[in-house]
């Protein structure tokens, strides 16, 4: 699971993504509203960990400029203010949880797996497209009814394509989802597996369910 913490106190900040990265957590940290804003756009989430008391841009307005844009990743909000206001507005402007400092690291691990469990609930319908059937929850694909043996990258790059398969997806967008945007990258890996998506979702070459668009990125066309 990739998680964005933006927290501007270095000292919590660094513990927190070592606890974090100790549970399993890829994380990225911001040490501004501006800067987490960037990489919230940039580089795709699974959950975001947003104090509301940052510098440059507040908490409170980055969170409603990702609500606005029409991201739905889970937010958790930390604030040192613990007036019930203050928690109301950090829900209304479309966190999904809010922690009060201070706070022992079990409770936020907890909180953190509860959205995840929600999330993950929200989009746990198996999605018919044609003839593949999709379950986000038991992360699993059929082609007519037949399961797809899919590597974890392939299965990652199956679920992004699809719940954005409203739009084109970038080259970009797909590898800083895939990879952590600090490490060095093989130019050619992210056309290797969408080869080897493509062949097995489509292994007659009729369906033809990713579509390369040049010099734009992919997109999903099953319906």
């Amino acid at each position: 699971m990739r998680l964005l913490l933006i927290e501007d106190d270095a000292a919590l900040r660094d513990s927190l993504a070592r606890q974090l990265e100790a549970d399993g957590f890829r994380v990225d940290r911001a040490v501004d509203g501006e800067d987490g804003l960037f990489q919230a756009r940039e580089y795709p989430s699974d959950v975001i960990v947003v104090d509301l008391g940052l510098p440059k841009l507040s908490g409170l307005s980055l969170v409603q400029a990702l609500r606005k844009e029409g991201r739905t990743t889970p937010i958790l909000v930390l604030t040192a203010r613990g007036s019930w206001q203050d928690k109301v507005q950090g829900l209304e402007a479309g966190a999904d949880d809010y922690l009060v400092k201070p706070f022992d690291y079990p409770e936020l691990a907890a909180r953190l797996r509860a959205l995840l469990r929600r999330s993950a609930q929200a989009g746990s319908n198996v999605l018919t497209l044609g003839p593949l059937a999709i379950d986000m929850a038991a992360q699993a694909a059929r082609l007519d009814g037949q399961l797809l043996e899919l590597t974890a990258f392939e299965w990652r790059l199956l679920d992004y394509l699809v719940r954005h398969r409203s739009r084109v997806v970038t080259k970009q967008e797909l590898s800083d989802y895939l990879y952590p945007h600090d490490e060095d990258r093989e130019s050619n890996v992210l056309e290797v597996l969408i080869g080897r998506l493509r062949r097995k979702l489509d292994p007659a070459g009729t369906l033809l369910p990713i579509e390369t668009l040049r010099g734009r990125g992919y997109r999903f066309t099953l319906a």
